[in-house]
């Protein structure tokens, strides 16, 4: 499977380094909208066909390969079937959780997500939150899903002001989503976590493939250790809602199958040079 060229100089730098020295590589992606397609019901959303075999392949040959979620580690694990690959990192709540051969670490959720936990029941039917609306505990996150009401982004928007009020008297974060919006702790973001990984890492080159308004910080960390010397290339699993995400990436691919034909494409790129 040929590896298909970035649209931008720097992102094919990136991939070109990855290739180059896969030992020093850093592959990391989401998982909803970019390894599983977006679903009515997230606990259906199972990870498109080939991701795990993809994934397990770059795993076998590059430096790190880690999926960072907003979901909890164990969900990514059971939807994806990705229990069996070892050298994979899962950053479960945006790196709140760690999964990495086996073993699972978490930090404990800050106390505003408990307090916002019993409030959002009444606040969300002193809003008016119309029928569809879904709440879904993260644990370390508290996510508001409009996606199966009647008008969804009308819905979004009504809920938008109250939810914000909420975060800013518990201490929290509210991110906006495709057709969510979702409360969490300050400074967990899949920019920050993707930065700390490779610093971790010690990571020479790196890419993030995403899909939502949420990977944009990551797809903003990606340029920030270009500019620090390190290459990268931003990937966009496209998806007609968030018309931004492509804007802001080097390679747009066809949604979560398209990315599994890159990640598979990468892995046979890698698996070349390292029978050279």
């Amino acid at each position: 499977m040929t590896l298909p060229r970035a649209g931008s100089a720097a992102g094919q730098a990136g991939l070109d380094a990855i290739v180059a020295d896969p030992a020093g590589a850093l592959i990391a992606t989401d998982f909803d909208g970019t390894l599983s397609p977006i679903v009515a019901d997230p606990a259906a959303a199972y990870a498109a066909s080939g991701a795990a075999d993809a994934l397990a392949r770059l795993a076998g040959t590059a430096g790190t390969v880690a999926i960072i979620t907003g979901r909890p580690t164990a969900e990514a694990l059971a939807l994806g079937g990705f229990g069996g690959i070892a050298n994979l990192i899962i950053l479960g709540h945006y790196g709140a959780e760690r999964w990495e051969n086996g073993t699972l670490t978490a930090m404990p959720a800050p106390d505003g997500v408990g307090v916002a936990r019993r409030s959002l029941p009444g606040l969300l039917a002193a809003a008016g939150a119309p029928e569809g609306t879904r709440l879904e505990d993260k644990g370390t996150a508290l996510a508001v899903h409009t996606r199966q009401a009647p008008d969804p982004a009308a819905a979004l928007d009504s809920l938008r002001e109250p939810l914000a009020a909420l975060a800013a008297d518990t201490g929290l974060t509210l991110e906006p989503g495709r057709f969510v919006l979702e409360l969490r702790p300050p400074g967990t973001d899949k920019g920050t976590t993707l930065r700390a990984l490779a610093r971790e890492r010690a990571a020479r080159s790196v890419l993030f493939c995403g899909d939502d308004l949420g990977d944009l910080r990551a797809f903003a960390a990606v340029r920030a250790m270009r500019a620090d010397g390190i290459p990268g290339a931003a990937v966009c699993s496209s998806s007609a809602e968030c018309p931004e995400v492509a804007a802001a990436a080097d390679l747009v691919v066809d949604g979560p199958a398209g990315v599994v034909r890159l990640l598979s494409a990468l892995a046979d790129a890698l698996g070349d040079r390292g029978q050279a």
